[in-house]
């Protein structure tokens, strides 16, 4: 059954983005941009950006909304609903859905596990969610195929894929190769892990605004897109079960802490970016590159905290009455 939506006040909406945004911009704690990838860790910490798409359709903007940014481990969603559309429940033959208490490029967790991914979020996870993809596509196509899918659910409007962020996270993603060959020590990984890596990393430095990162969430926000070739009940089901592994896994081993805190199933990425979904409310987007130690957007996560807390959005129910 699905949940009654939540009503709407578009006015405290656009107050309460106002106010998170002066609220930001004043914040002298803003975290450190990641180390990870070269060009990423030049990009400057001041900027914060939110937008927010009602169910209505209506778009509420704030602060560097329009400023692009590599949305990196957000891409995970995309390839996760595009595999879960080609081969549903069987998936999760070669990946988890459990929580993981360790960082979310950790080797030990995949070896514990004989190279079985803990979910889809971690980057094992994420790079046999991609191979199970190449099955059935080149690298290339692969790629192709998650940019046209947000393409799709942008009607068309122009975004670009950083090829300069792509190399660089190309060629120094030893981990990431580490745990590809882990996982086809143990048979889980089926394709070139060159192939696969290049996959990765590209579809990771596409490069959208928070404006846009909200319009792309809606096809979660509203339990699946209206314009698939499948029944609508698949695509709604598809949805609940990438929100419940946004809720559970989306912030890695900061999952529980910002469940706690924020109460919106979300996905992060090191870029800065945060897609979080009150579902058939809102798609919410938010953007600052200065990071936790999570390797969350430190001033992301706190003003989806101050927005939740002051719209009474949660996944756990509401606290006032009206």
């Amino acid at each position: 059954m699905t949940a009654q939506p939540q009503p709407i006040d578009l006015p405290a909406v656009k107050d309460a983005v106002e106010e998170i945004t002066k609220e930001m911009f004043a914040c002298s704690d803003r975290g450190e941009a990641t180390k990870r990838i070269g060009p990423l860790s030049e990009v400057d910490t001041r900027q914060f950006g939110i937008a927010i798409l009602t169910r209505e359709g209506d778009l509420v903007c704030g602060g560097d909304a329009d400023t692009p940014f590599s949305i990196q481990s957000i891409s995970k969603v995309f390839s996760l609903e595009l595999a879960l559309e080609r081969y549903g429940e069987k998936l999760w033959d070669r990946c988890g859905r459990d929580p993981s208490g360790d960082p979310f490029n950790s080797i030990i967790d995949l070896e514990r596990h004989k190279g079985h991914p803990r979910n889809p979020f971690v980057n094992a996870g994420a790079l046999v969610v991609i191979d199970a993809l190449l099955d059935a596509l080149s690298a290339d196509e692969e790629v192709q195929a998650v940019i046209d899918f947000v393409a799709r659910l942008l009607d068309g409007e122009a975004f670009s894929l950083n090829e300069e962020i792509a190399e660089a996270d190309r060629t120094g993603s030893h981990l990431n190769r580490a745990l590809l060959s882990l996982a086809k020590h143990f048979g889980n990984v089926n394709n070139a892990i060159a192939d696969v890596l290049r996959a990765y990393v590209r579809q990771c430095a596409i490069e959208l605004s928070c404006r846009q990162l909200a319009r792309v969430g809606r096809f979660l926000m509203l339990e699946g897109p209206d314009d698939r070739a499948c029944p609508r009940e698949d695509a709604a089901r598809r949805a609940r079960r990438i929100l419940a592994l946004m809720m559970t896994s989306g912030q890695y081993d900061g999952a529980g802490e910002f469940a706690y805190r924020v109460g919106l199933p979300a996905k992060s990425g090191i870029g800065g970016g945060i897609l979080a979904i009150a579902p058939n409310t809102a798609s919410i987007a938010v953007w600052s590159p200065g990071l936790d130690e999570s390797g969350n957007s430190l001033l992301g996560t706190r003003a989806l905290e101050m927005l939740t807390d002051r719209l009474d959005w949660s996944s756990f129910g509401r606290v006032r009455t009206r």
